[in-house]
């Protein structure tokens, strides 16, 4: 049974990690790219310190997902995701400190699992598939997060530049992010192209859009509120 603990702070661009004996001292810690070179460097420093196939080095980081997470999960070792609030009140135990460090934060990962592990669960080995539908959800669910994000900076601007827009599309089930109102908006994003828009030509751009149902009386009522 290995008595080294990894930490690392996670970071886009790079990784801290800091690597601990069973008595919580440093023994090693080094900053790695997100690359290819950055993970052979974590892989080299590991070796150093007692990390072997048959007794793999525990890391602890504060993600459960990446390609640097995915890659520690492959070699068959165990990987602890710890939440950052988790952390924090870790880091609190050794400094008053409220600045964050990268390095410190290591060295804390580090040290949860040396003196708290059982306390933590490592990450379960899932199936390829299970990872799939994993990173597919989560890329779904930052799809709509970025789409609401657009929609308010839209809404925003409208306010103050083109109300009646707002009015026009404040309809249960239609907002700005629906394929209705991109289309009209597209082809009349300003007050005056939009008091110009014909009934003949609002049902085209419904119709465009996808929209099946009373178009007639939509394409009135869009009218209606631009030409106010």
């Amino acid at each position: 049974m290995t008595t080294v603990t990894c930490g690392i702070d996670w970071a886009e661009k790079h990784h801290d990690v800091a690597l601990v004996d069973e008595t919580g001292k440093l023994v090693a810690k080094r900053r790695i790219s997100d690359d290819v070179d950055g993970w052979r460097a974590l892989i080299e420093l590991l070796a150093e310190h007692g990390d072997r196939p048959e007794t793999p080095i525990p890391v602890a980081i504060e993600t459960s997902r990446g390609l640097l997470v995915s890659c520690l999960r492959a070699t068959g070792r165990e990987v602890y995701a710890i939440n950052p609030l988790a952390v924090a009140r870790y880091r609190e135990r050794h400094t008053v400190a409220r600045s964050k460090s990268d390095h410190a934060d290591a060295f804390t990962l580090a040290n949860i699992l040396r003196v708290d592990a059982d306390h933590h669960q490592p990450l379960p080995d899932d199936s390829e598939l299970v990872q799939a539908v994993a990173v597919l959800a989560r890329a779904q669910q930052d799809a709509v997060w970025n789409r609401q994000q657009l929609a308010n900076q839209l809404r925003s601007l409208l306010r103050e530049y083109f109300p009646a827009a707002l009015k026009a599309f404040q309809v249960k089930n239609i907002g700005l992010t629906s394929r209705e109102a991109r289309a009209v908006l597209q082809a009349a994003p300003t007050p005056a192209a939009a008091t110009k828009l014909t009934s003949r030509r609002l049902q085209a751009l419904l119709r465009a859009s996808g929209r099946q149902h009373n178009i007639e009386a939509w394409a009135d009522k869009l009218q209606e509120h631009f030409r106010e």
